[in-house]
């Protein structure tokens, strides 16, 4: 598949990894409407392709996501009806994220903040290079990030989240790292070797089995202890009657690689 060069979000897809890259560097990859509805038509159009196992959310320039594009937004300023549509477009988008039944890795090189921060944030996974920063500083502006910190809340403590949204101040890679916000950091020549190693050990597995994984984590962390078991034990049990984890079982008893067909 061709790299589609001039849309606001471009697409490559080869050996099963699916590149999503922001494109629009000169305006800081900010999350626009426009930009967030090119998001979310290229995570729709990626849920629906067979072909696709694993999605790197990458971004060109030095800025992975400045967030909301303030003078969109200053420009609306008398439209609660915008700033409404607004943040629930963008509260679409990192649902669509999360709901994706594939893998989302972010590639992250530059700074991410604000709905950028939240962008990380909602995806599966992330690897920033080490010069990389995060921070949700909506507080510095008079708009405390109130949806961003929905996905940061998610994944690191109370008190580094509260801490990141109180002072607005940036993080480093290595900080966010031990935060738990993104997986790892690496040197920036080696970020896109990390990226795709990572990427391809996934897409080596069952895509049916991701599937079915992602979505069982996501809806387990929202229950309790006992409910959490139940639901999980269900979906083991269905999950042992699918074709590749049959083939997945009996290849390793034969010591054999096995042949997936996602199903």
């Amino acid at each position: 598949m061709t790299e589609v060069s001039d849309a606001l979000v471009t697409h490559y897809s080869e050996n099963g990894i699916t590149t999503l890259t922001l494109n629009q560097p000169e305006r800081r990859n900010s999350l626009s409407v426009a930009m967030l509805e090119a998001l979310s038509e290229e995570l729709e159009r990626v849920a629906d392709d067979a072909e696709t196992r694993v999605v790197v959310l990458a971004a060109r320039g030095n800025v992975f996501c400045a967030g909301h594009d303030l003078k969109e937004i200053r420009d609306q300023f008398d439209s609660h009806d915008f700033q409404l549509g607004l943040f629930n477009l963008c509260s679409k988008v990192m649902q669509q994220i999360v709901n994706l039944p594939k893998p989302v890795i972010a590639r992250v090189a530059g700074v991410a903040t604000a709905a950028g921060c939240q962008l990380v944030a909602s995806c599966d996974l992330a690897v920033a290079a080490d010069t990389a920063r995060f921070a949700t500083p909506g507080v510095n502006i008079g708009l405390f990030c109130s949806t961003p910190m929905v996905a940061l809340s998610r994944n690191v403590s109370r008190k580094h989240a509260m801490e990141m949204l109180l002072t607005g101040e940036l993080v480093s890679a290595p900080k966010a790292e031990q935060m738990g916000l993104v997986n790892r950091v690496v040197d920036e020549q080696v970020l896109d070797e990390t990226v795709y190693q990572m990427a391809r050990t996934i897409a080596e597995k069952s895509g049916h089995t991701l599937k079915i994984g992602k979505s069982a984590f996501y809806q387990q962390l929202e229950m309790p202890l006992a409910e959490a078991y139940e639901y999980t034990s269900t979906v083991m049990a269905e999950n042992m009657q699918a074709n590749d984890a049959q083939e997945g079982i009996c290849a390793f008893l034969d010591k054999r690689k096995p042949e997936w067909k996602d199903s």
